[in-house]
C-alpha cells in the first residue's frame, strides 16, 4: 500500500514513516510539511492512502480532504490531529476521511490503520470511538437530543447488524464471515446505508448513525 504523510510536524512525520516502513506490505512514497507541497505530492505520486493533519495551512486540510477525494476517488484518507473534538470529527468524515487518529493517542497503529482503510475499514482512535458511544448511549434515553434535520430512511435489522460491525473496525471480510454471508453482500449493505444516511464513507456512516441513535 502506497501513503502520503503530511504534516507540519517534521518529527510526527518521521515517527509514522519509520513505523510504516517496518512492514513490508506498506510504502512511504512521499512526505510534506506545507499545503504547497501536499499539492505537487499528489500530482506526482501514486497512492492508495493519504495520512492528513487537517491543521495544515491554518486549518485548510479539511478543504484538501474534499479535493482528493474529487480528484483521487480511489484513495482513503486517514486524519491524524490534536483535535478530537465532535464538531472537527463529523467535519472529517463529511469531507470524505476515512479514519481519524488523535495524536499522542495511548493506543496507536498506523500500519494497522492504513490497512484496515484499503480493507473496507474505517479507522479510529479508541477515545473518538468512546465519544461516540457516549453520545450515542446519551441520545437513546427519552431524554435525549432528537437528531435534527431531514430524517434519514429506515435501516433495516442486517444493516444495523453491519454497521455496528463497521463500528468496531471489521473489514469486510471479517463482517462477511462473522454474519455468514458474502463480501459482495456485505459492500452492497454498506452502499445501501451510505445512500440512506446521505453519506459517502464508513466512518461517516459510523459517526451519523451513532448521532441519530440509530445503532
Amino acid at each position: 500500500m502506497r501513503v502520503l504523510l503530511v504534516d507540519e510536524d517534521v518529527g510526527a512525520r518521521r515517527a509514522i514513516a519509520h513505523e510504516l516502513v517496518m512492514d513490508p506490505r506498506v510504502c512511504v512514497v512521499g512526505e510534506a510539511g506545507s499545503m504547497l507541497e501536499c499539492k505537487r505530492l499528489l500530482a506526482q505520486h501514486k497512492f492508495e492512502v493519504l495520512i492528513l493533519d487537517v491543521r495544515l495551512g491554518g486549518g485548510k486540510g479539511f478543504d484538501l480532504i474534499e479535493s482528493t477525494r474529487r480528484h483521487y476517488s480511489s484513495a482513503e484518507i486517514i486524519v491524524h490531529s490534536a483535535l478530537e473534538d465532535e464538531a472537527h470529527v463529523r467535519r472529517a468524515f463529511a469531507a470524505g476521511a476515512s479514519g481519524y487518529l488523535v495524536k499522542n493517542s495511548w493506543f496507536q497503529n498506523f500500519t494497522q490503520a492504513v490497512l484496515q482503510v484499503v480493507n473496507g475499514g474505517a479507522a479510529v482512535s479508541p477515545s473518538v470511538v468512546r465519544h461516540l458511544l457516549m453520545r450515542l448511549r446519551h441520545s437513546s434515553t427519552p431524554e435525549g437530543p432528537q437528531a435534527v434535520g431531514t430524517p434519514p430512511k429506515a435501516l433495516s435489522v442486517r444493516e444495523r447488524e453491519v454497521l455496528r460491525l463497521v463500528a468496531k473496525g471489521r473489514v469486510t471480510r471479517d463482517i462477511a464471515t462473522e454474519l455468514s454471508i458474502s463480501g459482495q453482500t456485505v459492500c452492497a449493505h454498506v452502499k445501501s446505508i451510505c445512500h440512506k444516511l446521505q453519506v459517502r464513507t464508513r466512518a461517516h456512516a459510523v459517526t451519523e448513525a451513532a448521532t441519530r441513535g440509530l445503532i
